[in-house]
């Protein structure tokens, strides 16, 4: 069942407090402010009907103001209100549709103080999840949100489009619906239509656990950050020369031993296979995808350290904790290490239902060219015969992609025009590509010299430059068609818990976001700072932790 709220309020409320001093903020679920600066609409009472009397001069989300933004909005009519007779209306018969009815109902109930009740009768008044298979138009993700003085109907043709359409009502209630508390309301949906589809079918978000392990829970409560900005794709790095993070039955000492240690020399730790398949059910609950990362031929240090036959002279190096990259490579030359990755992609393969398994291949400085050539002719066809995809940092293009392959772009304006036009060219001739500049998108670093957390070795990245780009047509020479989309790593050296991710996602993950949902036409830096101040609402009933750049017109405390 998808009926949890988001895990701030259910898990490791404990252990993810961390103090920041200054620089970062406590947010209090029982501080709501209403949204700011945007232009409020009041609805007048006599268009307001037999809805309640403190409605008439209550101030209404306009309708489309949310993140991301809709690709089409027609405002109009009176607003809807949830009040104790609401119900939440599903289609009959539905599995899908009811278990994103619950879910809903348990994002509403608390703050609401309402029943809600989940029915599937045909009523038509309430809230009402609609889906029509046949509404080709709308794809796979895409929604119709519909709101009247009477009900607020979410239509979609296949259930993922059911939950993106619920995290855009979401957005049009007020802040405090998020609270865990009771709230006095109202609780008022603007008048009008949404028609949403997205612009890339590729909308990622990448965590790195092997540098800092994060619990379950922890990535739990991402996923639901991350749903909220319908972000469809969780790409778990999984492994790295500080930790093996995924329990492999038959290497068990990669987890057991490789798993030991961290950044810095913590414990550590690691996934069972149970806990691992759990991550991989609560994404789908939330619509995402979980896409695993092996990280190789480089960034096997813990994997080295595990097994001494994995290294050319037969020696295991001791554990790492350090933050250097590219001082480790796998045996390129000996037989063992492709059975070793046959295994471990096989177990990985038959734990993971998406269709893309990352390999890494990035910053492989001990590995010639020649060998790493030969490494991935070897590799890419291990992955494909247990049914997966390939995926890889863009350096996979150095070799010929298999069929259907993507490479993640992770360069930046500096990057050398010659790699480039590699990229490119393997986009010219079928390879996709996920776009993921890291002086763009990589949450990780600083926002500026005096960001507590983080790294600069891509420069500093604000809030607005890590929004005002087009994914399109960043990479020269790429066609149009071939980008899958965009996703935005965060990578751990410095990450602990989790107020330490969200500081450095948020406020940038959902600018990320919308250059992967909205179209192109909708793309303007100066309307888009207002709708993400006012997020910062819901950040704090949520509890959310967030940089308040200065570039953000956020709402007065």
């Amino acid at each position: 069942m998808v009926t949890d709220r988001l895990l701030s309020r259910t898990t490791n409320a404990t252990n993810d407090s961390v103090a920041k001093g200054t620089f970062v903020r406590k947010h209090h679920r029982s501080r709501i402010s209403l949204l700011g600066s945007l232009l409020l609409v009041a609805a007048g009472a006599g268009a307001l009907g037999g809805l309640p009397a403190s409605a008439a001069t209550a101030p209404v989300t306009p309708l489309g103001q949310v993140v991301p933004a809709p690709a089409k909005v027609t405002a109009g009519g009176s607003p809807y209100a949830i009040t104790a007779r609401t119900r939440i209306r599903v289609d009959d018969g539905s599995r899908d549709a009811r278990r994103i009815g619950n879910y809903l109902a348990g994002v509403l109930r608390p703050s609401t103080g309402y029943r809600l009740p989940v029915t599937d009768d045909a009523a038509r008044d309430g809230i009402r999840l609609e889906l029509d298979r046949e509404d080709k138009g709308l794809g796979s993700e895409g929604y119709r949100l519909t709101s009247t003085g009477r009900a607020v109907t979410i239509t979609a043709a296949a259930p993922a489009g059911l939950f993106h359409g619920v995290q855009t009502l979401r957005q049009q209630l007020p802040a405090a619906v998020e609270s865990d508390d009771r709230r006095s309301g109202p609780w008022l949906v603007a008048g009008g239509t949404v028609e949403d589809t997205p612009r890339y079918g590729w909308r990622g978000a990448h965590l790195d656990v092997a540098r800092h392990f994060m619990t379950v829970g922890q990535v739990k409560r991402y996923i639901d950050e991350l749903a909220l900005y319908k972000i469809n794709k969780l790409h778990l790095h999984l492994t790295d020369d500080q930790g093996w993070r995924l329990a492999i039955d038959s290497w068990p000492k990669l987890a057991t031993y490789g798993g030991s240690t961290e950044v810095g020399g913590g414990a550590g730790g690691y996934y069972t296979k149970a806990q691992y398949q759990d991550i991989v059910r609560y994404a789908a609950s939330r619509y995402l995808e979980v896409v695993p990362e092996i990280d190789m031929p480089s960034h096997t240090n813990a994997a080295l350290a595990s097994y001494a036959e994995l290294n050319c002279d037969g020696v295991a190096p001791p554990l790492y904790t350090g933050t250097n990259v590219g001082f480790s490579s796998l045996c390129v030359n000996k037989d063992i290490t492709y059975k070793f990755i046959d295994d471990v992609v096989r177990e990985v393969a038959a734990l993971t239902p998406g269709a893309y398994l990352h390999i890494g291949g990035d910053e492989a400085h001990s590995t010639s060219q020649a060998d790493y050539d030969a490494f991935m002719n070897k590799v890419q066809p291990i992955v494909t015969k247990y049914g997966k995809k390939v995926m890889g940092w863009h350096q996979l293009t150095s070799v010929t992609p298999a069929k259907g392959a993507i490479a993640q772009y992770w360069g930046t304006d500096g990057t050398s025009a010659a790699e480039k036009a590699q990229v490119a060219a393997a986009a010219k001739n079928g390879t996709g590509i996920v776009v993921s500049p890291a002086d763009r998108t990589y949450l990780d670093m600083k926002y500026n010299k005096d960001t507590p957390l983080g790294l600069a070795w891509a420069g500093y990245v604000e809030v607005q430059r890590s929004y005002d780009w087009d994914p399109g047509n960043y990479l020269p020479g790429a066609p149009s068609s071939s980008i899958r989309g965009v996703e935005a790593p965060l990578w751990s050296e410095t990450l602990k818990q989790s107020p330490d991710i969200e500081f450095m996602a948020f406020p940038r993950l959902p600018g990320v976001a919308e250059l992967g949902w909205s179209p192109a036409a909708t793309h303007d830096w100066n309307t888009y700072k207002v709708r993400l101040a006012a997020q910062a609402p819901r950040w704090d009933a949520l509890g959310i932790n967030y940089y308040r750049s200065t570039q953000v017109p956020w709402p007065a405390e």
